[in-house]
């Protein structure tokens, strides 16, 4: 029911105001039955402006550290996260993986839709990243189409540690619904989900003309804040005077 609360009364109305989302291809997203949307992730804003303007609800595999947060900000959170019907899916460990197909594989069994970002965080610095293979089991497994989603905009708006984002007209695309049947009971061979996650990716580019790297994100972030940290302490900054 908060779900439905934040959509039509208290953020999506808000959001529509805030970025006067231009939308393209809502007809690809099938009005029944489960299927994932795949997109991109520039911003924190993406979770919610998804949600705003699809006619179906959808829940989204959120990152655990939304969910644990210390202090009265991190139990409001998370409980916003939880009313609003995300999933928390631990990132660490061997296991992670697995837990949100598994967690992914529930909400489509009930016939919904699922939100995934393959790129497994949000983009640093607006480029697209080389997509996981966590979608394409889901995807085979399921037996379910992939829609893929572009978010154009939103990384300007709300570039990664911004709070209040600008007031600033956002595109949102939705491709042609991808069908992966032809693959079929082939969920355990890694050239196959590679190559059904590289098809997600291209789509996905094709609807947002990002650059396109092809490595992932989070060793590529991973590699910028080593170098960075490494140059400030070869050339530590002088103390102010």
């Amino acid at each position: 029911m908060f779900y439905y609360l934040l959509k039509y009364v208290l953020l999506g109305p808000l959001l529509r105001l805030v970025f006067r989302p231009r939308i393209e291809g809502l007809e690809n997203v099938p009005a029944t039955g489960p299927a994932i949307i795949a997109g991109n992730h520039l911003s924190f804003s993406d979770h919610f402006l998804m949600p705003a303007i699809l006619k179906r609800r959808i829940t989204f595999l959120a990152k655990a550290e939304y969910f644990t947060g210390p202090g009265i900000k991190g139990r409001l959170t998370a409980a916003f996260f939880r009313s609003a019907g995300q999933i928390p899916v631990d990132r660490s460990g061997k296991d992670a993986g697995q837990a949100a197909i598994r967690e992914g594989l529930g909400v489509l069994r009930k016939d919904e839709l699922l939100g995934i970002y393959p790129e497994g965080t949000r983009s640093h610095d607006g480029r697209l990243y080389k997509g996981k293979v966590g979608v394409a089991v889901m995807a085979l497994k399921a037996g379910v189409p992939v829609i893929p989603c572009a978010m154009i905009g939103t990384f300007e708006a709300q570039p990664p540690g911004k709070v209040i984002p600008h007031v600033q007209r956002v595109d949102i695309r939705f491709g042609r619904p991808l069908d992966f049947s032809r693959y079929a009971g082939m969920e355990n061979e890694k050239a196959i989900l590679r190559a059904v996650t590289d098809e997600i990716m291209y789509a996905i580019l094709s609807l947002s003309e990002q650059e396109y790297v092809d490595r992932y994100a989070a060793v590529v972030k991973a590699e910028e804040t080593a170098a960075r940290r490494e140059r400030e302490r070869k050339f530590p900054r002088a103390p102010l005077s």
